[in-house]
């Protein structure tokens, strides 16, 4: 199992090019089921859950070709094979979105129940009722959903509660090739979502809305292949700007869409940083600045990213006063604090909310990651604290952060990844 071992304190100096969302590759990939036709996806990171997606579309039959630039071409024409089995998606939560995809196209999908980060239950019942409005006849067991449909599935209005990102997607994909008009209220507003729903516009779809929280689609017939280039990833530009924030240094991160992280970086600057844009990349400079402790609380986009929330965790531990930050989106997100105690941070959790009094210096321990961000943010903690970390079980961190010590090197941080 693969660690990786930091040594702290170094300032971090220059840019970073920031990859393709992982959050937008995964469904834009699931979508590809919908085409008649060759789709062409460019801009996909190289990420363990892009090529575990890319894995179930190939077993599943469809033809996959990758070049050296990473660009994708899926026909899924010649698509054998409607289930998506455990041995495949056990580890990854996104398996659930070729369920719309694969009912919408194929009139059936049998797909295993998803695994994932354990930060919380994230129930798949919102997919199911919003598909069972639209006429399909599901059944759930042996911890697998097995959905059919007689002919097309049917336009509904679809209520959704509480808002759901890997929600609105599936029924997303569904709806584009029912028949009559869905409208999907309290959709979930993200980037990535927009990102999709500008891709299924592309094929053909005829979707309006995009962007707030009321999507009315018209299905069509067929889609057609296309090609197009995901967003860059906001998280990861924030995760390096946040190394950046509490290492005291300057970065600029390059190949961003500002606007995605505009909350993000109002807590930035509230924080201490000096923060500038230009249309596609963000800098932030906090040498010679004192770190000020913000209190956060997630909500769903366009306010704080509950993905920002574990690296905000290591700003305020460090920041000089006290701060609360507040998780309102998975109740099971706070298991990075135990580790971060173990380095020194005085860190207090009640239930849904952290009380940080900020310390003048973390130390180097051995951490253990338990889930994607939480990788993130011990990386962070390493970044600086004194001494030497030994951050374990960085295969979290391989799901959503592309070659992240090489990019981490290229800023001056002293970090190896140790193979057993």
């Amino acid at each position: 199992m693969d660690k990786l071992l930091i040594k702290g304190q170094n300032q971090l100096s220059g840019s970073v090019d920031i990859s393709g969302s992982k959050n937008a590759a995964l469904p834009i990939l699931a979508a590809c089921l919908l085409a008649d036709s060759t789709v062409k996806v460019s801009n996909i990171p190289h990420l363990r859950d892009v090529t575990t997606t890319i894995r179930l579309l190939a077993a599943m039959g469809a033809e996959v070709l990758i070049d050296e630039q990473r660009t994708v071409e899926i026909n899924s024409s010649t698509l054998k094979s409607c289930e998506a089995p455990y041995e495949l998606v056990k580890t990854m939560r996104a398996s659930i979105l070729v369920l719309g995809p694969l009912l919408a196209k194929y009139g059936e999908a049998k797909v295993s129940l998803p695994g994932g980060c354990a930060i919380g239950s994230r129930p798949v019942n919102i997919h199911i009722h919003g598909m069972e409005k639209m006429g399909a006849k599901i059944l759930v067991e042996d911890g697998y959903i097995h959905a059919t449909v007689d002919g097309r599935l049917k336009g509904a209005q679809i209520d959704m509660e509480p808002v759901t990102v890997t929600g609105t997607e599936n029924l997303l994909m569904a709806a584009v090739l029912a028949e009559g008009t869905t409208v999907l209220r309290n959709a979930a507003r993200e980037p990535e979502v927009t990102d999709l729903a500008q891709f299924l516009v592309k094929m053909g779809a005829k979707i309006t809305g995009i962007g707030t929280d009321v999507l009315t689609i018209q299905g069509v017939k067929s889609l057609k292949g296309v090609s197009y280039d995901v967003i860059p990833d906001r998280i990861e530009a924030g995760t390096y700007l946040a190394a950046a924030a509490v290492t005291q240094s300057k970065v600029t991160v390059k190949n961003v869409t500002p606007e995605h992280l505009f909350a993000v970086l109002e807590k930035f600057k509230e924080a201490g940083a000096e923060v500038t844009t230009t249309a596609n990349s963000i800098t932030l400079d906090m040498i010679g600045r004192t770190l000020k402790p913000v209190n956060i609380k997630t909500e769903p986009f366009p306010d704080f990213p509950t993905d920002m929330q574990a690296q905000f965790v290591v700003m305020n531990a460090i920041a000089e006063g006290d701060s609360i930050v507040e998780e309102t989106i998975f109740e099971n997100r706070f298991m990075h604090v135990s580790e971060l105690t173990r380095m020194g941070a005085s860190i207090q959790v009640h239930g849904n909310i952290a009380h940080i009094t900020g310390v003048e210096s973390l130390t180097g321990a051995e951490v253990m990651a338990t889930d994607l961000r939480a990788s993130a943010c011990l990386i962070l903690a390493a970044l600086v604290a004194k001494g030497q970390t030994v951050v374990d079980r960085v295969y979290h961190l391989d799901r959503g952060y592309e070659i992240v010590e090489e990019k981490f090197h290229k800023l001056g941080a002293d970090i190896i990844r140790l193979s057993e």
